[in-house]
């Protein structure tokens, strides 16, 4: 029987809302035809929301594809709108378009999708949400001031004057058949676009008021994050972290990261202490070997003298009691999370599920005994360590009360922004003035994402793959070489130094590269010292003998970036540069943790390292793996 046809007509009816907290609040609508611009004022802030047309029309209308959908160009086939600032002084104005069903609709909002997309100055689309079915948020958010009862389209920020041109469309879903459903369907919606002012506002604050999915628990000390995605990643320093828990009485945030950033040998044999630890040694370095010594101004953002407690646990989960602020108390800048803390923060669903489980495995500061440690499985489950093994590092910190944020959302595309480490307008400044963990556009196709590792030769930035080299979307292996002393001449050093130069960099790329960088090859063994694979001794004095040079390398044992930073299911393990000794290499597990007797002849992964150039200077980006950095070489 063939379909009839329906004639599907979807207003717009627009409404533009924005609440400048502590300032004012305001309301516009309009039913007219044209160009209406609608302008707040208040004090140093001016946005302008600026309508050219408040209908949709489709007319003899059938359900159709996301394809199709997506293309419409066609009068009457799409709404375009225009948000736009005028902000003088230091405010941030984050803000987010929403759509709110209206009128006696007489087609369900769940046979209708929404597609928003913004013009770029060329005239192009840009994608800012896949096409989603109509669908109401049960909750508000309280970080824009959108109203529960909303679809949520687009969330983004204004710390300057701006303006930007939206495209939205909607269209019956393919989904949906017409027979029997009488015609003459319709459906309206009206856009809002809500914002605050958020500086001045703790990130303590923030982060509790805007958990959306997730929810917390109070333990009479500390309000824990709980649940399986919270909106409580933060962006800091060039890493992504989430947020575990707000003191109650100090308003301080404690932070992990999301991924793993490193691993080390935790202790000595026999010794599961975290304090005199060399994983505590590594966390607290204020060198360019250690993680302390690549934060961004760790005094300003974090309480250097916080309380880890490390009193010893061998409990199962969900069995776990907060421990005594009587125990092992030890006094750092940078610690590890213990097994109470991960343990709560998965109440409300399990440990599989929980948004600390990030499909890696880590270690805690939980001793389970004299010679073993508490860590985390890569399915989220808990279990022991030797004190002499070597554990994947996922550090964490606690920022002070009175950092705020100024930026973001808390989802994992548009974590939270610190103020002071929200950086923007960048075009001009030197690469080397950056930070551990950002992101950069280098390279040619698929394996064109590096990250920051240091800036160990002082006066350039040393960076690494995001992830090991690819081949048409499947991983490239290498055998380490007929021994494992790293040089530009062994199996994987031709490659890097040659294969690498060529196909996977073009001369622009090889162009920025320091021609000649040391790299150190001292040989870390079982139960010893990260600094071991750069110096002579665990002191950090006098640097190894052993070194080569060469224009393109690996990441050594223990050096910062040298962690996984996907789940297991997606990665695959690659080589470092160190030696455990004449035939045996380290490499990187899928699950994140590091193994070390590997014969030089396996077939694994490769993750260039290389310095670039002190001249090289940034073009656009802000570091975020969503918008990294794009580079040239100045003259």
């Amino acid at each position: 029987m063939k379909k009839k046809e329906n004639i599907v007509i979807i207003v717009m009816l627009v409404v533009m809302v924005i609440a400048i907290i502590g300032v004012s609040y305001a309301a516009f609508s309009f039913s007219k035809q044209g160009s209406v611009p609608n302008k707040i004022t208040t004090g140093s802030i001016t946005m302008t929301y600026e309508e050219s047309d408040n209908t949709i029309s489709i007319g003899n209308a059938l359900p159709t594809t996301d394809a199709t959908g997506m293309a419409r160009l066609k009068d009457g086939e799409y709404f375009d709108f225009n948000v736009s600032s005028e902000i003088t002084g230091d405010v941030n104005i984050n803000y987010e378009i929403s759509a709110k069903e209206v009128g006696d609709g007489t087609i369900d909002g769940s046979n209708i999708k929404l597609y928003l997309t913004r013009l770029t100055e060329d005239g192009t689309e840009e994608q800012l949400m896949t096409p989603e079915t109509y669908n109401e948020e049960s909750t508000s958010n309280k970080f824009t001031g959108r109203l529960a009862g909303e679809m949520s389209l687009y969330t983004s920020s204004m710390n300057s004057s701006e303006s930007n041109n939206y495209r939205l469309r909607m269209y019956v879903t393919e989904e949906y058949n017409p027979q029997g459903d009488g015609g003459n369907l319709t459906f309206a919606v009206k856009v809002n676009v809500y914002g605050k002012d958020r500086v001045g506002v703790e990130t303590s604050k923030v982060i509790m008021e805007n958990l959306n999915s997730g929810s917390t628990f109070d333990d009479g000390y500390d309000t824990f994050i709980t649940g399986e995605d919270p909106n409580n990643y933060v962006w800091y320093s060039g890493k992504l972290w989430r947020a575990v828990s707000v003191n109650n009485e100090a308003k301080t945030t404690k932070l992990v990261t999301q991924w793993n950033i490193s691993a080390t040998t935790y202790n000595e044999s026999g010794n599961s202490a975290f304090e005199g630890s060399y994983m505590e040694e590594w966390l607290n370095d204020t060198t360019v070997d250690g993680f302390l010594g690549n934060l961004r101004e760790p005094e300003k953002f974090i309480v250097m003298d916080a309380k880890w407690n490390a009193t010893e646990d061998d409990r199962g989960l969900g069995s776990i009691t907060r421990p005594s602020d009587d125990g092992t108390i030890v006094e750092d800048a940078v610690g590890l999370l213990n097994i109470y803390e991960y343990q709560e923060s998965y109440r409300g669903t399990t440990y599989e599920y929980g948004y600390l489980n990030n499909g890696l495995g880590f270690c805690t500061l939980t001793p389970a005994g004299m010679d073993s440690i508490v860590v985390i499985l890569h399915l989220g489950s808990k279990g022991a360590g030797g004190s002499f093994t070597i554990q994947s590092i996922r550090p964490s910190i606690n920022l002070k009360s009175n950092i705020h944020i100024v930026d973001g959302d808390g989802t994992i595309d548009n974590p939270y922004r610190l103020e002071g480490d929200n950086d923007t307008n960048l075009s001009g400044t030197l690469f080397n003035t950056r930070y551990s963990g950002e992101y950069i556009r280098f390279g040619n196709g698929e394996n064109n994402l590096y990250r920051i590792v240091s800036h160990e030769n002082g006066t350039g930035t040393k960076i690494v793959s995001a992830e090991p080299l690819k081949s048409s979307g499947e991983f490239i292996t290498s055998t380490f070489g007929s021994n494992t002393t790293f040089s530009s001449s062994n199996t994987i050093g031709v490659f890097l130094n040659g294969d690498y130069l060529t196909n996977y960099v073009d001369s622009t790329y090889r162009d920025m590269i320091e021609d000649s960088t040391t790299w150190y090859l001292g040989t870390v063994g079982n139960r010893t010292s990260y600094k071991l694979a750069k110096y002579t001794d665990t002191t950090g004095t006098s640097i190894t003998s052993n070194v080569t040079q060469a224009k393109v390398g690996l990441l050594r044992y223990g050096e910062l970036m040298a962690g996984q930073f996907n789940k297991y299911v997606n990665n695959t393990k690659f080589w470092l540069l160190t030696p455990t000794g004449p035939y045996l290499a380290y490499y990187v597990e899928t699950d994140a943790g590091v193994a070390d007797s590997v014969p030089s002849s396996y077939n694994y992964g490769i993750r260039p390292s290389l310095n670039l150039k002190q001249n090289v200077v940034i073009t656009s980006g802000d570091g975020t793996k969503n918008n990294p950095f794009t580079l040239e070489l100045s003259t």
